[in-house]
């Protein structure tokens, strides 16, 4: 194992805000050359490239926040060549100490970086596919969260409403609720309740409709990003475009992950001990990304049930003695790892 202070002269952490960025230069032994700060805007980003161009050329940033508060710079600093590494979080003294500050954050960056194997550390994930992919995912997740909490709202109105309008929706498909809700017209009841019930009947599916019209039109453009970036992935059984732009927003690009070990820890598929006493056994991460782990459960449990290779798999394991929750988490671990070496290596292109 070789450190990162072995390779490089300086480190530059950052510390990131909304508005200003803190940057402390550190130098190999881990001693605070200098710090200052630059505001989020081009001015300041372009000020700490000229002041990075006039120090050592062995260097190496170290930034928080590298997909949120920090993306503006990282993107400058990629686009001037400069080597880039993302912290999660700077580890705190060993003595708990309670002092913080912003330029203690980025000298503990900087110092979080240097005792790191080099191999370890993974480049921020920002790509134009990845940028486009992460926003379109993020806002396809809301319209759906939001049309399942509207769907609920309608139940339990129904469930409440008076018996005139109740009795309509009895033995109706869900489906089938909400385009009668979105098509009541609430004049046609004379009784005040019926006639309010209705309308909030209405307004709920109205919303509905909406929701699931932007999820529809969010997943027609993350396929075609999917089919752009990495079409080989929707090959996989189980995989399909919101699956697959999961997984190649955390995956980002093949120098982020050092091997498929580090990609199964970070998608919480990597077993580890859970002994005590006599019992000897493993568990999977309970950490890492848990939206990535979550489709990749997804995946275990489409091919279970349409995979006669994966079901093959578990009546074998069920006859060694293991548990169907046993199963499925030796069943997550193969898929993570065969999802990321095909990552790693991408089909070569046919000629015609």
């Amino acid at each position: 194992m070789t450190i990162m202070s072995e390779h490089v002269e300086v480190v530059y952490g950052v510390d990131s805000h909304r508005d200003t960025c803190h940057i402390a230069v550190v130098n190999a032994t881990g001693g605070v050359v200098e710090d200052f700060e630059i505001t989020t805007d081009a001015a300041g980003y372009d000020r700490a490239v000229e002041l990075a161009g006039a120090g050592p050329q062995r260097r190496v940033w170290a930034v928080e926040g590298c997909g949120s508060y920090a993306a503006g710079l990282v993107r400058v600093l990629q686009a001037a060549g400069e080597r880039i590494v993302e912290v999660e979080r700077p580890k705190r003294h060993r003595d708990n100490t309670p002092a913080k500050s912003d330029r203690l954050d980025a000298i503990r960056a900087a110092r979080e970086v240097l005792s790191r194997d080099h191999t370890e550390l993974a480049s921020p994930r920002l790509s134009a596919h990845h940028d486009r992919l992460s926003v379109l995912v993020m806002a396809r997740r809301a319209a759906v969260d939001a049309a399942g909490d509207a769907t609920r709202q309608l139940h339990a109105a129904i469930l409440v409403a008076p018996d005139e309008l109740r009795d309509r929706f009895r033995a109706l498909s869900t489906s089938r609720k909400i385009k009668l809700a979105a098509n009541l017209r609430p004049d046609n009841y004379r009784d005040p309740v019926c006639a309010d019930t209705a309308r909030a009947l209405r307004s709920i599916a109205h919303r509905i409709q909406t929701n699931q019209h932007e999820t529809y039109e969010l997943t027609t453009h993350i396929r075609t990003i999917v089919n752009q970036w990495r079409p080989d992935l929707l090959d996989n059984r189980g995989v399909g475009p919101i699956v697959a732009a999961v997984v190649l927003c955390a995956w980002a690009h093949p120098n982020r992950f050092r091997s498929d070990a580090a990609f199964k820890m970070f998608a919480g598929t990597a077993p580890i001990t859970a002994s005590s006493g006599l019992t000897h056994r493993h568990r999977l991460n309970p950490a890492g990304d848990r939206q990535l782990n979550r489709h990749i459960d997804t995946i275990v449990l489409c091919r279970l049930r349409t995979d006669p290779a994966t079901r093959a798999y578990r009546n074998r394991k069920r006859a060694e003695g293991k548990t169907n929750r046993e199963i499925r988490r030796c069943l997550r671990s193969y898929i993570t790892r065969q999802l990321f070496r095909q990552l790693q290596h991408p089909p070569t292109p046919t000629t015609g």
